[in-house]
């Protein structure tokens, strides 16, 4: 691994690291299980270059070998033996519309679900969790987050594209991150600690939206769980 100092003042096995341990935290938590999961950070802006974990690593197991620095086409910036992830496209895609310094992806069980239940509708709407101020510039739990959801594709490629545009779109521009149908979740920051924090933020959220769903599905008809009856909320 390759000792060289990136914009961000670390090495790249510095990085590398800092990815491997997240993996680790990742799989613990059940949200990066099996081979599943990606993982990027921005080494350098003028040009592109990320570091991005190879294909069909294990990220219970990641070493600081299992990354491959790609340029702003998604392509080696030197010669590996490792081939990176499928969907590196995508990180190239957030990299370059968004001044960020990485981006996660996971696969979560809510995530998964979730995706699948409200696919129908484009997006989840996650509002009133106090949870919320997790998330970047956020600072109310009365915000209203809108999560995409896309189609699911093998066809990376266009899927980073339809990402690009809407991430481009000036009227409704994706937020935090989006859901890719049965698949996952990608969210970023502007270092790995602030996409950890967002992907630990949108998780838990989604989890909470999970268990809500599953609650008022087991209601009895005509019950409900909002608006208890009682004393008055304490503000």
């Amino acid at each position: 691994m390759a000792t060289a100092t990136t914009k961000t003042g670390q090495t790249i096995a510095e990085h590398a690291g800092s990815l491997c341990d997240i993996g680790r935290e990742f799989h613990q938590r059940g949200w990066s299980l099996a081979t599943s999961s990606n993982y990027s950070v921005v080494l350098n802006r003028e040009p592109l270059e990320l570091l991005v974990t190879a294909s069909g690593k294990h990220k219970d197991r990641l070493t600081k070998e299992d990354f491959v620095r790609v340029d702003g086409a998604g392509r080696p910036v030197e010669k590996t033996s490792g081939k990176s992830s499928a969907e590196t496209l995508l990180h190239v895609a957030i990299a370059s519309q968004l001044q960020v310094g990485a981006v996660l992806h996971t696969h979560s069980v809510w995530g998964t679900i979730l995706s699948n239940r409200f696919f129908k509708r484009g997006g989840i709407e996650l509002a009133g969790f106090e949870m919320l101020k997790g998330l970047d510039s956020v600072s109310t739990h009365e915000h209203n987050e809108w999560l995409p959801i896309f189609a699911n594709t093998q066809d990376i490629g266009s899927l980073s594209e339809k990402v690009a545009k809407l991430l481009a779109d000036p009227v409704g521009p994706i937020q935090h991150g989006f859901l890719i149908h049965r698949h996952g979740l990608y969210t970023w920051g502007e270092d790995l600690g602030a996409a950890r924090r967002q992907v630990e933020a949108i998780e838990f959220l989604l989890e909470c939206l999970g268990r809500e769903v599953a609650l008022e599905a087991m209601a009895p008809v005509g019950d409900h769980l909002a608006e208890p009856t009682g004393p008055d909320v304490v503000e």
